[in-house]
């Protein structure tokens, strides 16, 4: 089964296109990256999928689900974790992912807890307020808490944007370790970091699916020297 189908999926503000026809299929567990310029209709993609907002027209299925019809069923199946930190800055890391617990209704909540900080090894911040630390850190704190419910979807939208080098491996790790146990859509303006951690490749230009594929596929297809010199070629109209 897929994990995610859409079909034709349009979104229109006033007379403005921004997601224009977009038929995808993402097969459960599959790490699949989503990639364009700034408004190449990625971020309302992301909503549409995630039943954050409803598409002027087409479908989509989550999990078989239709987000129409089933739309409170799919929000209890997946998670999104923001660009923007969605963490309380003046809770400590413990604090957050108690909180979070709490609002999910997680049954063995401490049990879950001390699995995310065992997994994103938090121990050493668990104590303290989030508003003091790094960015790494308070990155790792906000994927942490996106699968405080078991997601079996997972959408990280610019997770690594704005880390040091070594924050931003740590972070490939995780993810990397989340592979093939849930469904990840990610988006990213870093070409190696979606050529390293992804299975399959969307680009997407003016709201419309230009080019799929595995990184080697588009290499392969655009003759190009590396990914990047690749995505440029197509976001850029090249080929």
């Amino acid at each position: 089964m897929y994990a995610i189908e859409t079909k034709n999926l349009t979104k229109k503000y006033k007379e403005k296109i921004v997601v224009n026809g977009l038929n995808l299929e993402i097969k459960e567990g599959e790490l699949f990256a989503l990639l364009g310029t700034n408004g190449a209709g990625k971020t309302t993609t992301i909503k549409l999928i995630s039943t954050l907002i409803m598409p002027t027209s087409g479908e989509i299925k989550v999990l078989g689900l239709n987000a129409k019809k089933d739309k409170n069923k799919i929000r209890e199946l997946l998670n999104v974790s923001p660009q923007e930190t969605a963490i309380a800055p003046n809770l400590t890391v413990k604090e957050n992912l108690e909180f979070m617990a709490g609002i999910y209704r997680i049954k063995n909540n401490e049990e879950k807890i001390n699995e995310l900080v065992k997994k994103f090894k938090l121990s050493e911040v668990l104590n303290s307020k989030v508003k003091i630390l790094s960015g790494g850190w308070q990155r790792k704190v906000s994927i942490a808490i996106s699968l405080i419910n078991d997601p079996k979807v997972l959408f990280l939208d610019e997770p690594t944007l704005g880390l040091d080098v070594i924050a931003r491996r740590e972070l490939w790790k995780i993810i990397e370790s989340l592979k093939g146990k849930i469904t990840i859509i990610l988006t990213t303006h870093y070409m190696e970091e979606a050529e390293n951690l992804s299975d399959r490749i969307a680009i997407m230009n003016d709201g419309k699916l230009i080019e799929i594929g595995t990184a080697k596929e588009i290499i392969k297809k655009t003759k190009a020297k590396n990914f990047e010199d690749a995505f440029v070629k197509i976001a850029g109209g090249e080929i």
